[in-house]
């Protein structure tokens, strides 16, 4: 059983940092996840928000989240400015990650095979990018498994060489937080987390 607090760990590292401000590559699921975790960890690190997602299986629906993600860092009043940076809409990897997988419960192993997708490109784009570290937003979900994305972080970050911030943003109500922004900004709230098959159950990030 993994007993780790990620959450704890992650206010080791900022109580870390002293005066230090380092950049961060921020993995962005959507505008709604993002809100909170953007408010929290602006005042700590240099953020890049990495709009990487694949699973998003329809282009309307795409760029619907991606002017969403923008609109929301162009309108919310930051610690320090937020940059975006979009990566290439490739929604053939993920069908070809996910096939024989289609009839997969949520959260079984096609969305594990989704979360190293998308934490695999981070990863390499911070590498590449000389970020001090990389997360995701998307362990504020109360519909992701919180030890498996950081786990998946971890493993990408080593592949990589480069540092992984361990989170769990749905602790410290950071999930409730992220509501309470969606409807002060306004922003679209998605009801199935992005591909086809998500879709079909209805399950939301």
């Amino acid at each position: 059983m993994n007993t780790r607090n990620y959450q704890k760990e992650l206010e080791g590292v900022i109580n870390g940092l002293e005066d230090r401000v380092p950049s961060l590559l921020l993995h962005a699921c959507c505008a709604p996840c993002s809100s909170y975790v953007l408010e929290y960890l602006s005042a700590w690190f240099d953020i890049t928000v990495f709009y990487y997602n694949p699973n998003i299986t329809e282009e309307k629906e795409y760029r619907h989240r991606a002017e969403e993600e923008k609109r929301l860092i162009r309108e919310m009043p930051l610690s320090r400015p937020v940059r975006f940076l979009e990566g290439p809409y490739e929604p053939e990897r993920f069908l070809k990650e996910a096939a024989g997988l289609e009839g997969e419960k949520e959260g079984g192993r096609r969305c594990e095979k989704c979360f190293r997708l998308r934490l695999d490109k981070t990863a390499e784009t911070a590498a590449k990018g000389g970020f001090d570290y990389f997360t995701t937003t998307l362990t504020i979900s109360p519909l992701k498994n919180a030890a498996l994305l950081n786990t998946i972080g971890e493993e990408t970050a080593w592949i990589y060489g480069v540092r992984f911030l361990p989170s769990d943003f749905k602790k410290k109500n950071g999930y409730q937080r992220s509501i309470v922004l969606s409807k002060e900004y306004g922003l679209y709230r998605q009801d199935y987390c992005g591909c086809v098959f998500s879709r079909r159950a209805g399950k939301g990030e």
